[in-house]
């Protein structure tokens, strides 16, 4: 069972990822020092969207995440759309999460293997491994993220927010877009809410507790980086690297590398266990059991009940025959 800091782990770890080592770059170059007001509009509008989600997830504990609220609202045709359009995404999203990650350490091709067996293993072990490992791996960003700050903050320089605006309400609009994909993942954890042992009590914690650690994070990142960095904020292909060299100078290699495996694996990790839920959830999870006849193929159906629950990744599988 989850519990509040396993399950606002996996929650941190649903919504960063390893874009936030180069969004707050991306969202400099676009908008300049207005980009702080670009990540704190969508924040703004983060909170009822992880409230809505966290509300429904207490109503509707175990009842099939998105998919299945869905279902409940605009019937089973519709649940079956959203479904399948998750079995799309998810597979290739997790396996780029995991590349991404990867890419900070070489780029080897067995890193990303790595990262995804190890996802895998957690998973397979069991939730309560799962949401440990969840657990550790935020416990460490978190830690480097704030150190990369606290070294960052004392060489702020006001100058570095004028012009505020260079490039006007078009830039900040340009900064909204890139950052967007930076705050989606609320949704992920819906699909764990019958693993919290009191859902209705523990998931609008969960959420809260979330969504202040994600902002605090956000908001610390792109004031830091602006302000410390300047003009320079928008050519930096790293900015957390660039961070951290104010405070370890030239070895700040392996500490990104380490940052990048953590939020690679946390945002795998979330999304297996999730609305991958590849342990025993589908097609039930992301599938309406009751359009199971119309919309899951049959060789699907038989291998799904056939084959043992930890198997069942493999009949995600969309069969065409």
């Amino acid at each position: 069972m989850l519990g509040l800091w396993r399950g606002a782990a996996m929650y941190v770890g649903a919504v960063l990822g390893p874009g936030v080592l180069v969004l707050p770059r991306l969202a400099a170059e676009a908008a300049g020092p207005a980009s702080i007001a670009a990540w704190l509009a969508l924040l703004v509008l983060s909170a009822p969207v992880a409230a809505t989600f966290a509300m429904l997830g207490a109503r509707y504990p175990g009842g099939g995440g998105v998919s299945g609220f869905v279902a409940r609202a605009f019937g089973p045709r519709a649940a079956a759309v959203t479904g399948w359009w998750f079995i799309a995404a998810i597979p290739p999203g997790v396996a780029a999460g995991a590349k991404t990650g990867a890419a900070y350490v070489g780029g080897s091709a067995w890193v990303t293997v790595a990262l995804l067996v190890a996802a895998f293993a957690a998973n397979h072990a069991g939730l309560r491994l799962s949401g440990g490992a969840q657990l550790a791996m935020a416990g460490v960003l978190a830690l480097l993220l704030v150190a990369a700050c606290a070294v960052a903050a004392p060489h702020v320089e006001a100058g570095n927010f004028t012009p505020f605006a260079p490039h006007g309400a078009g830039g900040v609009a340009g900064a909204v877009g890139v950052l967007f994909l930076a705050f989606v993942g609320w949704e992920a954890a819906t699909h764990l809410s019958g693993d919290f042992a009191d859902p209705r009590r523990m998931l609008p914690r969960v959420a809260a507790l979330s969504l202040a650690v994600v902002a605090v994070i956000y908001i610390g990142l792109s004031i830091v980086v602006v302000g410390a960095l300047g003009d320079a904020a928008a050519r930096e292909p790293a900015p957390l690297s660039a961070l951290l060299r104010f405070g370890l100078g030239d070895a700040t290699g392996p500490v990104t590398a380490v940052a990048a495996l953590a939020l690679s694996f946390g945002a795998v990790n979330a999304y297996l266990a999730g609305p991958g839920g590849w342990r025993t959830r589908w097609p039930g999870a992301v599938i309406s059991p009751a359009s199971w006849p119309r919309t899951v193929p049959r060789a699907a159906r038989w291998r799904r009940w056939r084959c043992p629950p930890r198997c069942s990744w493999r009949c995600r599988s969309v069969w065409r025959s």
